[in-house]
């Protein structure tokens, strides 16, 4: 019961609150302020408000997408096409099902207590499944942007991509200048050629050792397999960046024994680490550049990327950006440096948590090397797994139980791939973001001079002849090389990388969105050309 004195204190308080309010409006608007512009306070405050209330509205309209998956947890009830690593498994690296039934307990009901009684099989841990359930407050929310359904455990399609793994293992340390002309590269291509549903580009019809290993994206295929973004020096505040990195040495592979896999498969540290060279290279084959993507930070190769734009000067920026035919400003705050590393560096983080919404509460698809532990258990008898047989009649099977004495996945890190599912990665879809943003920003057709291509031991860059690369091209070019970098280290699939662009790209377009209305120059637009060559303007 509330007593008479207690209302009369409310009203009291209600009273003055309002003539606070009072007070305050009458000094937005009052001659006491030196603010001056086109709007008064009051007017500025509404419209800011209605900005960011049409951004969020534009987002909730949207459609609703569905989210279907490719069946395979449902089908099999020992979860052989479902990742599990870091959980317990069996001799045959069957995950405990009791294991999984909490995880995915877990993951239904979100309780951060549940996450904490999973099982694990070792001492890692995973990585961050509670972050596909956060919200962002600019851009797409995660779970309203979908993708394709990934290939099935038994499917031709992902026969083919395990075939392509095993031969970027086999090939990992042949230069890309040496492709054309490479024994194992040339005999990779034919292979792949093989498979009837083999999705990478092709020539004529046939994978050639002018398209092995690369994108689908405009300009994957134009000039030298690495993007010229990755050999331009970096201007980096009052230095500059010369982009030779530390190489792992040549030859070293990991988890091709047995015991070594199924103890990374039960979370266990690797007792082993990378050797280097003592002299840094430029990037140079699969192995250097798997190894770029193995300790880059979140948006490196974007960061990188920008500042080399930027530092081409005004003809390099998109051609209408209002600034580039003004009489009396350049642009900074807005269409400049600092928006667009800005606009990189949030796409990036909001493109992840689609990444992981996608991984964990959609797909929880298997990561090749598991497969790997598959195909070995089959060839020696102890298992008879639905595998495609295509994968069986590659040519890449048989050299690489010649070489390391099992069917098992050669892995360029000791301790394999990281304890998040495998589909869409991480990796590409902040490519993809990263690249959408700077596309908006930068003149795509711009070609970019003195194109360069690191020589076969990485020590140096000589000149490239060819075709023309442009900034569109060598910016779909990095995206792509960002990853299927991963795919030769054998930490993901080619679809991984191919709709994790695409899904990075949703993600930057639909920021741009947001920001459409926010600027004061007469603009007429962001234009840009998706992955798959169609222009749009937001």
């Amino acid at each position: 019961m509330i007593e008479k004195n207690d209302l009369n204190e409310k009203k009291q308080i209600t009273k003055e609150e309002e003539s606070k309010k009072e007070v305050a409006n009458i000094n937005l608007d009052s001659g006491n302020s030196c603010e001056i512009g086109p709007l008064t306070a009051r007017q500025r405050r509404e419209k800011a408000f209605q900005i960011r209330q049409n951004a969020a509205l534009f987002q909730k309209n949207m459609p609703v997408p569905s989210h279907p998956c490719n069946g395979d947890e449902e089908l099999y009830p020992n979860k052989i096409g479902n990742f599990s690593k870091s959980l317990p498994h069996n001799k045959l690296g069957e995950v405990s099902i009791n294991a999984y039934k909490v995880f995915i307990k877990a993951l239904m009901t979100g309780n951060p207590d549940t996450f904490e009684d999973i099982p694990l099989g070792g001492v890692v841990k995973l990585a961050n499944p509670q972050a596909s359930y956060a919200f962002d407050l600019v851009g797409p929310d995660s779970h309203h942007l979908n993708t394709i359904v990934p290939p099935s455990f038994s499917s031709a399609w992902l026969a083919s991509e395990m075939a392509e793994d095993y031969w970027s293992a086999l090939t990992r340390d042949v230069p890309f200048i040496d492709y054309d002309t490479n024994n194992c590269t040339i005999a990779a291509a034919s292979d792949l050629s093989k498979f009837s549903d083999f999705r990478g580009p092709k020539q004529e019809g046939a994978v050639t050792t002018k398209t092995l290993f690369r994108g689908n994206t405009p300009g994957d295929l134009a000039g030298p397999y690495i993007s010229q973004f990755f050999y331009e020096n970096v201007p980096f505040g009052n230095k500059t960046i010369i982009q030779r990195y530390y190489s792992p040495k040549t030859k070293n592979d990991y988890m091709t024994s047995y015991n070594e896999w199924l103890n990374i498969q039960n979370g266990v540290d690797p007792n082993i680490s990378i050797n280097f060279e003592h002299t840094r290279r430029y990037i140079r084959n699969g192995r250097d550049l798997g190894q770029w993507v193995h300790v880059d930070f979140t948006y490196q190769g974007m960061l990188t990327a920008c500042l080399i734009l930027l530092s081409f000067g005004q003809k390099a920026l998109d051609p209408e950006n209002p600034y580039l035919c003004s009489k009396t400003q350049v642009g900074f705050i807005t269409f400049g440096a600092a928006q667009i590393l800005d606009l990189v560096a949030k796409a990036t983080r909001v493109a992840l948590e689609a990444a992981w919404f996608q991984k964990f509460l959609v797909h929880r698809m298997l990561r090749p090397e598991e497969f790997g532990g598959c195909v070995q258990n089959n060839l020696t008898g102890a298992t008879k797994y639905p595998i495609h047989s295509e994968l069986f009649n590659s040519k890449a099977l048989s050299k690489v139980f010649s070489k390391f004495g099992t069917y098992l996945l050669p892995m360029a890190y000791p301790e394999g791939c990281p304890t998040h599912p495998s589909y869409p990665a991480g990796h590409a879809c902040v490519a993809g973001a990263g690249a959408t943003m700077l596309k908006a920003f930068f003149n795509e057709s711009f070609i970019i001079s003195n194109p360069v291509v690191a020589s076969a031991d990485g020590l140096s860059l000589v000149p490239y002849v060819g075709e023309a690369l442009t900034i569109g091209g060598e910016l779909n070019k990095l995206a792509s090389n960002i990853a299927i970098g991963r795919n030769l280290a054998g930490v993901h699939w080619r679809v991984d990388g191919s709709e994790g662009l695409k899904l990075g790209e949703k993600v930057a377009i639909r920021i741009l969105q947001d920001y459409k209305n926010t600027n004061n120059e007469d603009f007429s637009g962001f234009s840009l050309t998706k992955f798959d060559g169609t222009t749009i303007i937001i």
